[in-house]
């Protein structure tokens, strides 16, 4: 039998779509185990919610780690020394190191606001997204979990939920809709990737 998930999570700020999974793995509703939450960030929301909840969460940026390189290792690290087996992205800011990348390879996933392989890539993230969609006149919009590589943005998509965009929809009309399904497909994602024995549908 494959051994169980045991999640790594990589956030900068609140993580809500870690929220959604640790929720999710504490009322039974996805059998996996979550130790460590990860920040670049000393003030992340995150981190005082994993703390709170009974996870590891850990600061570990180029400031605390003295090189990008280093932080990198210290990460790897820290997700190697908690048995960390796939490492989640929850709103992550930076690009994964690759001494991780590679540690990790096709068991890193993350969460875009958007319907990948469009309006992905640098620069692509948040508010900024959502404008793009918008200006760009589409109809639906949505979020999609793939897996991570060297580029932002780029690697295979695994799930997709999609949002009708309604008339006189604006960024923060259209930011909330996407938000509100964000933490029910990743779990819901979590949850295929478990049931299959930890394998992630490529």
């Amino acid at each position: 039998m494959a051994a169980p998930l045991r999640l790594g999570f990589l956030a900068s700020h609140a993580g809500s779509s870690m929220r959604a999974v640790v929720t999710a793995i504490g009322s039974g509703d996805l059998d996996a185990e979550a130790p460590i939450v990860i920040s670049n960030n000393a003030d992340a929301e995150a981190l005082a919610f994993a703390r709170a909840n009974g996870l590891v969460g850990e600061h570990i940026s180029k400031k605390t780690a003295g090189s990008e390189a280093e932080a990198d290792r210290s990460i790897l690290g820290a997700f190697e020394r908690a048995g960390v087996n796939l490492i989640v992205l929850s709103g992550y800011l930076r690009m994964v190191g690759p001494l991780t990348l590679d540690r990790y390879r096709d068991r890193i996933l993350n969460i875009h606001p958007a319907l990948l392989p469009k309006y992905g890539g640098k620069g692509m993230y948040g508010r900024f997204v959502h404008e793009a969609v918008l200006a760009a006149g589409e109809a639906v919009s949505g979020a999609s979990v793939h897996l991570v590589d060297e580029e932002y943005d780029h690697g295979p998509v695994i799930s997709q939920k999609t949002v009708r965009i309604s008339p006189g929809e604006t960024v923060e009309t259209l930011r909330e809709k996407v938000m509100a399904i964000e933490g029910a497909l990743f779990v819901d994602t979590l949850r295929q990737i478990a049931a299959s024995g930890g394998v992630i549908p490529t």
